[in-house]
């Protein structure tokens, strides 16, 4: 079974917490990880890029000069696209990018990326965040006791996922650069997979064994490729 430990909001060690393996304990499914945050990155995009043909362009109603006896070639009009201020050929033309990923995937997703903290040792847990004062300095200490420096010294991103907001915790962490605070409802795969650290509130930790243990044991890649 898979494991956690928790901390205090002064960086100490006071336990460690047993995960659920139907969501922090499942095998990680590469091929799912990428369609699904290929996907969501497509719908980040707006798909309003545009440009002219030749038949919207203003202008280019005569041709710039007579058919024969210049020597040069034929031209039918100015905004043909080998002219400056001519038509653009295969632009970008406003389109929708969007791309649905299936309930299933999705949850699927969200587990391996889970299971992949869990099983690196990136997955913390915060005993209590609550605060009396904001202390953005208290929070810059917690994460210096915690010493999750990387080879180059400097502080891996955490992502911390509540499930109760405590404005005095948000005031404290929102001015770090390493740290980004959301509801644990809001979880996605590419936030769980661009940050390195991944710290949860214990109610985080019940909503997402809640959300995600849908009963169903998701297959390792080996049965996956007998099946195939």
């Amino acid at each position: 079974m898979p494991t956690a430990k928790v901390y205090d909001l002064q960086g100490q060690q006071v336990g460690e917490q047993d995960l659920a393996e139907a969501v922090f304990g499942m095998p990680v499914h590469t091929a799912v990880l990428h369609q699904v945050v290929t996907a969501q990155l497509v719908n980040r995009r707006q798909g309003n890029a545009s440009t002219k043909t030749r038949a919207q362009v203003s202008g280019g109603n005569s041709k710039p000069y007579r058919q024969k006896g210049t020597g040069r070639a034929r031209q039918g009009s100015t905004r043909a696209p080998q002219f400056r201020h001519g038509g653009v050929v295969f632009g970008p033309h406003p389109h929708d990018y969007n791309n649905k990923v299936p309930r299933k995937m999705g949850r699927i997703a969200i587990r391996s990326a889970l299971s992949d903290k869990a099983y690196n040792e990136r997955l913390l847990i915060i005993q209590d965040t609550t605060m009396e004062t904001p202390s953005t300095k208290e929070m810059i200490a917690f994460f210096k006791e915690l010493a999750l420096t990387d080879e180059v010294h400097r502080y891996p991103s955490s992502l911390i996922l509540l499930a109760e907001r405590d404005e005095n915790f948000v005031r404290s962490i929102r001015n770090i650069p390493y740290v980004k605070y959301t509801h644990v409802s809001a979880v996605n795969v590419v936030e769980l997979l661009k940050h390195d650290y991944l710290i949860l509130s214990p109610d985080a930790v019940t909503f997402l064994e809640e959300t995600f243990d849908d009963g169903i044991p998701l297959p390792d890649d080996d049965e996956a490729a007998e099946e195939e």
